[in-house]
């Protein structure tokens, strides 16, 4: 009779690693320590690439990387827990990928260490954007606006979350509504999943 534990010991966890369907990451310190081959072919490297990288390459720029490094702190601190839908840039021209392109993804994490939240965590990746970058040109805080807009968050929950006031987000949602010719939100949403 097979017990629980031995049907786990036949279970290859690098394999399973390396097969999941969403890119995954391990890191230390908000540096690529390891990652699968879905990570490598969203973002368009190989995995020599990404190793020893800061998450930094990943992001369209460094004050999102910084910004949102800050924000997800206390969040990860008080749960362990991280996830938000964010514009990521990729990194190389493999995979069907071009360098530069930015696109949606749903990022998702567990810190190994609550009180040291980026000592060490697992991530997970997942490209929102089906391979389709986006096309508008927009300002870091236009991309958290409209990552939060994805959301179905008002402006006031935005300005809270974003610690900027809810008019502000509504001059942002506004330009946003422009730069996506959206009559409507949900207009504007489905134009930015689509890119």
């Amino acid at each position: 009779m097979e017990t629980p534990d031995s049907s786990r010991r036949d279970i290859d966890y690098r394999q399973a690693f390396e097969q999941a369907p969403v890119g995954m990451v391990l890191s230390r310190h908000r540096v690529i320590v390891d990652c699968n081959a879905r990570l490598c072919e969203m973002f368009g490297a190989t995995r020599s690439a990404l190793l020893g990288q800061s998450f930094r390459v990943l992001y369209p720029s460094v004050a999102e990387f910084e910004r949102i490094g800050r924000r997800m702190e206390p969040i990860l601190n008080a749960s362990g827990r991280y996830a938000d839908t964010r514009m990521m840039k990729r990194v190389g021209d493999l995979h069907g990928a071009f360098a530069g392109d930015t696109f949606w993804c749903h990022v998702s994490g567990q810190a190994l260490n609550r009180a040291a939240p980026h000592e060490a965590g697992i991530w997970t990746f997942e490209d929102l954007g089906s391979r389709r970058t986006a096309k508008a040109e927009l300002t870091p805080r236009e991309r958290e606006v409209a990552a939060q807009v994805m959301q179905g968050r008002t402006s006031k929950e935005i300005g809270r979350l974003l610690g900027i006031s809810h008019r502000t987000v509504e001059l942002h949602r506004a330009r946003l509504m422009r730069k996506y010719a959206a009559a409507t939100t949900a207009e504007l949403v489905q134009k930015l999943m689509t890119g």
